[in-house]
Order: C-alpha cells, then structure tokens, then sequence
C-alpha cells in the first residue's frame, strides 16, 4: 500500500510558485532599462556611426561583426560565473546591483566619440562600443536567468516572459519616438547625442534598481542534480540538448531578421519614403500592436502552446512583408504592412525567451547537471550573433551597392539595397524561422519532464 502512495504522489503536477504583479513588473522593468542600449545599438547605432561619426558603412559593419562573434565568448563566461556565484542576494540578482551604474554610464559613453582623426574615431568606436557590450553582457545574462530561478512552472515564466517583453517594447518606443527630437532639442549635433543617451543611461539604471529589489530567487535543482560543474563539463552539455540547439539557432536567425528591420527602419524611411521623421511612426505602429498582442497572449499559449503560436505569428509577419512589396514607397502600404508584422510578433517575442528556460529543464532532466547561466548564455550570445550578422549584413549591402552616407540623393543600386534590407531578407529570416520551430517538440515533453525531477526529490525523502 506505501509503494502505491509513494507512485501516486509521483505523478503530482509541479510546485507553482506564487508570482505577484510587482514581481512581474520589476522584471519586465529590466529589459526596459537593457531597451535603452539595445534598441539604441539596433535601430541607430550604424546610422550614428555613419553619417554623425563619418565612419564608413562596411568598416561599421565589420566592426559590429567581429565584436559579436567576440562577445558570444563572454556570454559563455559570464554564463558560468552565474552559475558559480553564490551571495547573501543569490547567484543572478547581485550582478544585475553591481553593473547598473556601469551599465548607465557606457551607454552614454557609446556616443561621446571624439573630433579627432578618422582613425582616432574608429579606435574610440572599437574600444566603446566593445566595453559596453561586455557590460551589457553582464547584466543581461544574469537578468534572463532570474526567470528560469524565479519559477519552475512553465506557464508563470511564459507570463514574466509576456512582463518582459511588454516593457522591452516600451523602450523601444521611448528610444525610436524620443531619440531624435532629444537630440534635436539639445543642439542636433553631436553634444544632442551624448545629453540624450545620459538621460536614457539615468533612468536605466533607476529600473535595473528595482528589478534587482523585487525579483526573487526560489527554484533549487533536484536532489542528486550536479551545479558548479567544470566548464568543460559544462558546455559538453550543450551538445547533448537538442531543445538547446534548436533554440541557439532559432535566436541567431531571428535576430538577424529583427537587427537588419530595425535598423534599416531610419535608412527607409529617409530615402525610400522621403522623410527621416518617419522612422518613429513606422516602429510606433509595428509595436502598438505588439502591446496590445501581449495582452492578450497567455491565454493562447496556454491553449495552443508557445510553438504552435509562434508559427503562426511568422506567417502572419511574412503576409505583412508581402503587403508592403505591392508598392514600397507607399506610405499607407508600409503602415498597414507594419501593424501586420507586428501582429505577427507578438507570439514571436511573447514566446522567444520563454523557450530557453524550458530547455534548462530539459537539459537537467537529460545530464543531471543544472547549469542555468551558461544554458542562458546561449540564448543572449545567439542574440548577439545574429545582431552582429544582421548589422554587418545591413552595412556591406549598403556599402557594395554605393549607398553613401549623409549625401542626400542615392543611387538607383543604393536605393534597392535599402528595400531588400527593410523587406527581402526578413522574409528568408521568417521562411528559417518556420522550419526550426517545426521541429521543436519540447512543449508537448515538459510536464513529464518537470514531473521525473520532481520524483528524484521524492525517491531521495
């Protein structure tokens, strides 16, 4: 009779630990602060270095390039230092205290570039740029491993995930709407740049110091499960989740999709629709959708699961590229087109970083070996790759095709160069996206996986 309790208690759903709405708010306001550099290195990064700095396309985009590839070293990195840290304040908060204030301070610094020689410029690009890429890398992997430590229950972290998009979206319209004007009201040179960025940098870190006082770690890995392993050890187990790579993939693709949009978005809107001012109403109504998408979206991951929906949202993202196709330099067109891919991605970044938790699971379910932060590393180093590749992608097609920054008349190659960037190769990034979701099958496996960890505890009691 004990042996039949001890298998009914077996099959117990998993724990379901209570996340309030400040919880959710606090981290939703991290990707918030992170928004204020991110979405600044995507959608004007390129076209500060450009035509404020002076520096050629191709050299800014290789530059973007190989500072990727590097930086997907220190992802690994400060992916297992998390994993090794152990604080009064746990193993991710305390890193997300200790970079805030740098994290401020060097994206402003980003755009201080000094009048001096062109290659006084490009060292000063390098240098900058670099530095605050290694901080970002250090706020932003601890950051996304407080999900997979906040809740073990795949619908809460698809909820702090919908948070956390949410205000990622905010900042990105702070940021497109906000920018310009700023720059504009603090003197349009230079100097207007620099002001702008200390204020976004201010409030960055006021928002990552209030993340780090909400948010709390609860989920310890199962009884008999290994943590600080060797990082040999550690990223062994990479190879021996396949969710794990299918996911890594998924991130480079997408993003290579969402860096060369965003950042093709101003270069758009200047050449192809005639009016630079238009770059703000063009992101507004991609991501209004998305806002009020998210509002509505646990209810359909819960029904339809993050995979399925996310498949649908590629689909519905590829109509809204077509659209705009029938006549690129209609203004009304690109509006509808736009509000139709942002439909599109609300299940896209919805769902995007809620898949790499579930893959932790899957990971320590398969090895034995938890190990969140260098798993983690993996979704943000895929980001910074695939950004890296979208960015270097955007500046060599401008470049090869005779795009010349600053000079008001463009080539008619220069021109179809911009359109291809703004809809051609998101649509193949989209068409990439559809068969790697189509393999993923993790959503249909995570219960039982999440319900065999859950009996190792109880067979060690």
């Amino acid at each position: 009779m004990a042996v039949e309790v001890r298998k009914e208690m077996m099959v117990e759903p998993p724990v379901s630990h209570k996340v309030g709405t400040m919880e959710r708010v606090g981290f939703g306001f991290g990707d918030l602060a992170i928004n204020f550099a991110w979405a600044s290195m995507g959608m004007f990064i390129v076209y500060f270095y450009t035509d404020v700095v002076g520096v050629g396309a191709a050299l800014v985009g290789t530059i973007l390039l190989l500072s990727r590839f590097l930086d997907g070293i220190s992802d690994v990195a400060m992916g297992a230092i998390v994993d090794k840290t152990k604080s009064k304040h746990g193993k991710a908060r305390p890193w997300i205290l200790w970079l805030a204030i740098p994290f401020g301070v060097f994206t402003a610094l980003l755009f201080a570039v000094p009048d001096s020689s062109y290659m006084g410029k490009v060292i000063y690009v390098i240098v900058s740029y670099n530095l605050l890429v290694l901080i970002f890398t250090g706020v932003v992997i601890p950051y996304g491993t407080l999900n997979t430590l906040i809740t073990q229950d795949q619908h809460q972290r698809s909820v702090l995930n919908i948070y956390r998009m949410f205000f990622a979206n905010i900042g990105i319209i702070i940021v497109s709407n906000l920018t310009m004007p700023l720059v504009e009201a603090f003197g349009g040179n230079q100097t207007g740049w620099i002001i702008t960025y200390s204020i976004f940098g201010t409030i960055a870190v006021i928002l990552l110091m209030i993340t780090f006082k909400t948010a709390k770690e609860r989920v310890q890995p199962a009884i008999g499960s290994k943590q600080n392993v060797p990082l040999k050890e550690s990223l062994k187990t990479l190879t021996q989740n396949k969710y794990w790579v299918m996911v890594f993939l998924y991130f480079i693709i997408y993003s290579i999709g969402y860096a060369i949009n965003q950042g093709s978005t101003i270069y758009y809107a200047e050449y192809i629709l005639g009016n630079s001012s238009l770059v703000g109403i063009l992101t507004l109504v991609y991501i209004i959708p998305l806002l009020l998408g998210f509002l509505m979206l646990a209810p359909i991951f819960k029904k339809y699961g993050k995979r399925n929906a996310m498949i649908g949202g590629t689909v519905i993202s590829i109509i809204g590229s077509v659209l705009i196709l029938i006549d690129p330099s209609s203004i009304t067109l690109v509006v509808v087109g736009q509000i139709i891919r942002g439909i599109g991605q609300v299940p896209l970044l919805g769902g995007l970083w809620a898949l790499l938790p579930d893959t932790i699971e899957y990971g320590e379910w398969k090895t034995g070996i938890r190990n969140e932060g260098v798993l983690y590393s993996g979704g943000s180093m895929g980001q910074k790759l695939g950004v890296g590749i979208g960015a270097a992608l955007m500046g060599w097609i401008l470049s090869l095709n005779g795009y010349v920054g600053g000079q008001e008349l463009q080539s008619d190659s220069a021109l179809f160069a911009i359109e291809a960037i703004f809809i051609y190769i998101p649509i193949i990034m989209f068409v990439a996206q559809i068969i790697l979701l189509y393999f993923y099958k993790l959503d249909k496996e995570y219960p039982n996986i999440i319900k065999d960890l859950q009996n190792r505890n109880l067979t060690k009691d």
